[in-house]
């Protein structure tokens, strides 16, 4: 059994040694003074296909590429902290590190949204590039920095679905009234129609729909979603997924936690990140098909939404552009770093991929 199998059969403090009331590293519970172990919060369970798994993936290629020097322990949602406070965990300094995404932070400042998934934004190879090579990863390490946090892009999937619903949607009057749990900035897209829309963790969401709370859903991948159980309450599922058509998740730590850690292993950790991100964009293209054919099974309706109901979700968008950006500097900043870098992509995406 490895290291990391053997603690997760353990209960391990997640309490710091050598930062003065920073959660973080675990040290004492390991023989070898060399040994460095960081609690993980995850806002995902690890059972979850593709994104929940990824962490108890992550942790292994660490442990093995260190040789056992470097354990980044997974813990599952609601243990160390609430899932939907992974992120402002760490910024609070109550755990070392967390597995989530930028929007689950967005309740600090909305720019953090960009750094996560957008309405009719980028796909994953324009996304990445934007990432890497235009200025926004720079921008997220400096906006995270603020409030002691490192990031490090570890994930990415496929574009998602947008929406389980108990009946068929015509029109955007439809939308009127309903509850509805959705993410990031394409809630704001929803609320213009009416849409009473909340951020939920994916273990809460089932339940508010069979107590009645909530009337329609968005999560993620079809096989993602499957096994959360929606298609037990809601029959109608809608792609594509305008508000999110690809989507980056992160690994973060503490600042000083980051800090702390030698140089060869902030570059396992990178490195292990870059592997997962090719994982995941790997296994969500491969694994949708087969999810779509059983929920057909299960009578699942697989809809598109029609042309005038897309464009009325992107003519909503960009006025919440505008508003964002003259309300938030640091939107403005972002999204104008985006908007210049789709721009030039734009050359490149129309001479170069098939319509």
């Amino acid at each position: 059994m490895s290291t990391l199998k053997s603690l997760r059969n353990k209960a391990i403090l997640p309490f710091a040694f050598g930062l003065a009331g920073l959660p973080a590293f675990t040290g004492a519970a390991s023989p070898d003074a060399e040994r460095v172990e960081i609690q993980i919060a995850s806002t995902f369970p690890t059972a979850m296909p593709i994104l929940g798994k990824a962490a108890t993936r992550l942790s292994e290629l660490v442990e093995t590429m260190s040789g056992g020097d470097l354990l980044l322990v997974p813990h599952e949602p609601n243990t160390l902290v609430p899932a939907a406070e992974t992120v402002n965990a760490v910024a609070d300094g109550r755990v070392g590190g967390a597995w989530a995404g930028a929007g689950w932070f967005a309740g600090r400042d909305g720019a953090f949204n960009m750094f996560s998934s957008f309405p009719f934004g980028p796909g994953m190879g324009e996304y990445l590039a934007w990432m890497y090579h235009g200025g926004g990863l720079e921008m997220a390490r400096e906006m995270f920095a603020e409030y002691g946090v490192y990031n490090i892009p570890c994930g990415m999937i496929p574009p998602e679905a947008s929406g389980w619903f108990q009946r068929e949607i015509q029109s955007v009057e439809d939308l009127d009234g309903l509850r509805m749990r959705f993410f990031g900035l394409g809630a704001q897209v929803m609320q213009r129609f009416g849409v009473e829309t909340r951020q939920i963790a994916p273990g809460d969401i089932l339940t508010e729909i069979r107590e009645g709370r909530l009337d329609a859903t968005e999560f993620s991948l079809p096989a993602m979603d499957r096994p959360l159980g929606f298609q037990s309450e809601l029959k109608y599922y809608y792609f594509p997924g305008w508000h999110q058509q690809a989507t980056l998740f992160d690994l973060y730590f503490s600042l000083p936690v980051w800090n702390g850690l030698s140089p060869a292993h902030q570059e396992m950790v990178e490195t292990a990140c870059s592997d997962m991100i090719r994982g995941m964009i790997a296994e969500g293209e491969a694994l949708q098909w087969q999810a779509m054919q059983e929920m057909r099974a299960e009578g699942v309706e697989l809809r598109r939404w029609p042309a005038e109901i897309l464009v009325a979700f992107e003519d909503a968008w960009l006025d919440i552009v505008d508003e964002q950006a003259a309300a938030n500097p640091n939107f403005a900043r972002v999204w104008e770093s985006y908007d210049n870098f789709r721009q030039n992509y734009e050359i490149w995406k129309h001479f170069s991929f098939l319509q």
